[in-house]
């Protein structure tokens, strides 16, 4: 994970096996004001990924901030038609 301005690049794996960590490393981003994700170069993931945007917006909300999701990978947009959240993720709503 890098910062580019405001936005929070994720790239490599997302998975349980390191969720917990990128978790905590983007409730630090979203604190010092980053208002956007950018999930292009992510290569691997899991429901676990969902789970954590889901926890992100929840904080940015919180802090009385929004939180764009950009690139969001085809099998995210599955997942989170699966659980019935895609309306939380405003871009995967354009892959029905």
């Amino acid at each position: 994970m890098r910062r580019e301005g405001d936005r929070i690049v994720v790239s490599g794996p997302v998975t349980l096996a390191n969720v917990a960590a990128v978790l905590e490393e983007g409730y630090a981003q979203i604190r010092a004001g980053a208002g956007a994700v950018d999930l292009a170069g992510v290569t691997e993931l899991d429901s676990s990924l969902l789970a954590m945007l889901l926890a992100w917006l929840r904080e940015a909300r919180r802090l009385g901030r929004g939180l764009d999701f950009a690139n969001l990978p085809q099998g995210l947009a599955t997942i989170a038609r699966l659980y019935g959240v895609v309306e939380l993720l405003p871009e995967a709503q354009s892959r029905h």
